[in-house]
């Protein structure tokens, strides 16, 4: 059984095309524009043409002088390779990094921890501190010690003693 004969062209040209029919031309004449095959006025030339067209050789005609499949674009030479495959394929080349990258990360990690977790006890020890009075930051248990508390309130500053004590 010969595909494509003659008699089977000339019989689907003159079926008429259906407006998907018509879309997919639009669609391809675009391709073809965008390829830089056909110019912007030619473009809305065939497109008027297409949407205008009854049966599918009328259709045809519009893009008889297109390829029917676009040529790929060549590879490049380093292809995207996504990060995981890159990972496995360097480890698998060398298995050395993984005596270093593991304790590595594992190490970074573990220091990360640990500076956090200090900071954090830190910083709740100032809060209780602070708040009690007992530390060395000016909270509530320090006010009015000082010249500056006593003369804020209206106390006169102390008078110096004999023999240069402040006492």
């Amino acid at each position: 059984m010969a595909r494509g004969t003659l008699s089977d062209v000339t019989r689907r040209g003159a079926l008429r095309a259906s407006d998907a029919d018509r879309d997919a031309t639009v669609d391809r004449l675009h391709r073809a524009a965008t390829e830089g095959r056909i110019g912007s006025d030619e473009l809305e030339q065939r497109v008027s043409v297409a949407l205008k067209a009854r049966t599918y050789a009328e259709l045809d005609a519009t893009v008889a002088d297109l390829p029917s499949q676009p040529r790929k674009a060549s590879r490049s030479r380093h292809p995207a390779v996504p990060v995981a495959r890159w990972t496995v394929r360097s480890i698998r080349a060398n298995p050395m990094l993984l005596l270093v990258l593991l304790p590595g990360v594992a190490l970074t990690f573990a220091l990360l921890v640990a500076v956090t977790l200090i900071w954090a006890v830190l910083v709740v020890v100032a809060m209780v501190l602070s708040h009690s009075g007992r530390g060395p930051w000016i909270g509530p248990g320090r006010r009015g010690r000082g010249y500056a508390a006593r003369h804020y309130r209206g106390v006169p500053p102390p008078r110096r003693r004999p023999g240069g004590s402040w006492l």
